[in-house]
């Protein structure tokens, strides 16, 4: 599976950005994928995710109300509609896939970098 994200940019805070990524290969196999971020100096952490059949999204609390997931599987597409950005917001934001029911991320975009201006 190859994951190629898109959309990152530079927002002012209280903005809005939208990001894609876009899925290909083994498509079949994705039981999930999610976002996640990495600040500079900081450890990556999960943004949000979503069940590929069931369409079930899941947020991490520093985000819920703020961002939405959804997805696309015509066209193996994931999204992350980000309103209402604050500069802790900032990061490379990474869109992942996963093949487990059982949890954790087998394939990674490269990134797209978020830039917040407060």
């Amino acid at each position: 599976v190859q994951l190629v994200e898109s959309g990152g940019g530079l927002v002012q805070a209280g903005g809005s950005l939208r990001l894609s990524c876009a899925a290909s290969g083994r498509t079949f196999s994705i039981y999930a994928m999610g976002w996640f971020r990495q600040a500079p100096g900081k450890e990556r952490e999960f943004v949000a995710g979503i069940r590929w059949n069931s369409g079930v999204p899941y947020y991490a609390d520093s985000v819920k109300g703020r961002f939405t997931i959804s997805r696309d599987n015509a066209k193996n597409t994931v999204y992350l509609q980000m309103n209402t950005l604050k500069p802790e917001d900032a990061a490379v934001y990474y869109c992942a896939a996963s093949q487990r029911p059982s949890g954790g991320y087998d394939y990674w975009g490269q990134g797209t970098q978020v830039t917040v201006s407060s």
